[in-house]
């Protein structure tokens, strides 16, 4: 006996819709340095200003609600060259984590890596890494990671560095 694999619905906010996932633009730098605020606070982010956002705004992608421009959530996808890109500034706002935004977020930048023929894809998460794991990712030491992204990790702050091979 066969039997179909019950569909999984889609993960939507409280307002019914899901995620808009969109490339950031220079517009947005205030947005996406407002919205790592607080997880730069914490300490799960490192400090960016931001002119940084503005310099590297067609790196990040921005998540917001259909309909809505309030920035939800953000992930950016640095090129490292040689087929490497890493994954880092991924936060989604307090309030709205769970219901999908995180995952939109890291699939669309896993199809744009896709797109530009990177290879392999790393991040570095202080975090528990469960949800990089479900997604694909596993551990890497830092000696695979791209060397002038892997130095700049601060050893104090115990991030674990995770790839995922595309």
């Amino acid at each position: 006996m066969t039997t179909a694999a019950t569909p999984r619905p889609p993960q939507h906010g409280t307002d019914g819709l899901p995620p808009l996932v969109r490339r950031a633009r220079l517009h947005d730098a205030p947005a996406l340095h407002a919205l790592s605020l607080a997880f730069i606070r914490s300490g799960a982010l490192r400090p960016r200003s931001v002119d940084h956002y503005l310099a590297h705004a067609g790196e990040f992608l921005l998540a917001t609600r259909r309909g809505r421009t309030s920035a939800l959530g953000c992930l950016a996808l640095g090129d490292e060259g040689d087929g490497v890109a890493v994954l880092y500034n991924f936060c989604v706002a307090q309030g709205n984590q769970g219901q999908g935004l995180g995952a939109a977020l890291l699939r669309a930048a896993l199809a744009d890596a896709r797109y530009r023929r990177v290879r392999e894809v790393f991040t570095a998460t202080t975090g528990g890494a469960s949800f990089f794991r479900r997604h694909g990712f596993v551990s890497a030491g830092p000696g695979r990671a791209p060397a002038a992204w892997a130095a700049a990790l601060d050893p104090a702050r115990g991030s674990e560095v995770l790839s995922r091979r595309l």
